[in-house]
This record gives structure tokens, sequence and C-alpha cells, in this order.
């Protein structure tokens, strides 16, 4: 190989690897959280409100859903009375989840659910206290899903109600 070529495919490793660096610093800015909770139930959940920006409507019960500027992923924070006294079990069979869940996890106070829905993930957890259901359901991109995960990991352990 030339001197030339040489030095064109190193100059173009260079600004390939600069690309690299400064795109991930522009991706890697800090994440602004924020604490939302529904008053009249108790619920509260920690979310990245500089992520989800956009309010996205009303679930079913009590609270509010959210989606990304781009309309890439939401988030539902929402409660709803258990009126048939279910335990985590059986409320979530209830709900008719798909077959191939990827993850579950049942206790006797919550569960949470995890699996890919086309070309997104959702994840899903509820807590239960009294007569109430608290619940968190997040979507986004699997092909995101790595850059996700720490964001639902803190999210989940932050559920609360009352």
């Amino acid at each position: 190989m030339s001197r030339m070529a040489m030095a064109v495919k190193s100059t173009a490793a260079v600004v390939s690897f600069a690309f690299l660096l400064w795109s991930s610093a522009a991706s890697a800015q800090p994440v602004g959280w924020m604490t939302y909770t529904i008053p009249q139930t108790g619920t509260s959940v920690d979310f990245p409100a500089s992520i989800f920006t956009e309010e996205a409507g009303r679930p079913d019960g009590r609270g509010q859903r959210f989606r990304t500027a781009d309309g890439r992923a939401d988030i539902t924070i929402q409660a709803e009375p258990n009126v048939s006294n279910d335990s985590p079990a059986a409320f979530l069979a209830k709900k008719n989840p798909p077959a191939r869940i990827q993850y579950k996890r049942v206790t006797s106070r919550f569960f949470a659910v995890s699996s890919y829905n086309g070309d997104k993930v959702f994840y899903d957890r509820c807590n239960f206290s009294g007569r109430m259901v608290h619940c968190v359901l997040i979507n986004y991109p699997a092909s995101e899903e790595h850059d996700w995960d720490d964001i639902v990991t803190r999210i989940s352990l932050s559920l609360r109600g009352s």
C-alpha cells in the first residue's frame, strides 16, 4: 500500500473514531428525573422527565401517559382499584399476558414482566397495597434495549403506593 493510501486510511480511521466519540458524548447528556404522584391514590414513581417530555393522555383508572418527543418510547403511570382483591399472580393472569414473556417475577406484593412486542420492548410492574394496584408500563425500542436498562431499573424500583 502506498504512503498516500495509508495516510488516507489512517485519517479516515481518526475521523471515524472522533465522530463516534462525539456522537456518544452528545447522546450521554444527564437525565433529568422527577417524581410523578397521583394524589388520590398515593402512587408515586421517579421518571426521566427529560426523556418523556410530552403528555400522551390518561390511562384507565387514574394516572398519566407520557412519551418521548419523537414518539419512540412511552411510559404510563397509573393506579386502579383491585376490586376482586386479586393477588399479583391472579391479577396478572387476568390481563392475559403474552405466552412468550422474556422476564417474569411475581411475589405476594408485586409483579414485573417484560418481553418483546414487534420492534419494541415492554416492561410492566404493578405493586399491590390495600385495595389498589399501582403500575408503571414502559415501551421503548428493542434496538435501544441496553441503553434503557438502568432507566427502567430506576423507574421500577421507585414505584410506591399507599
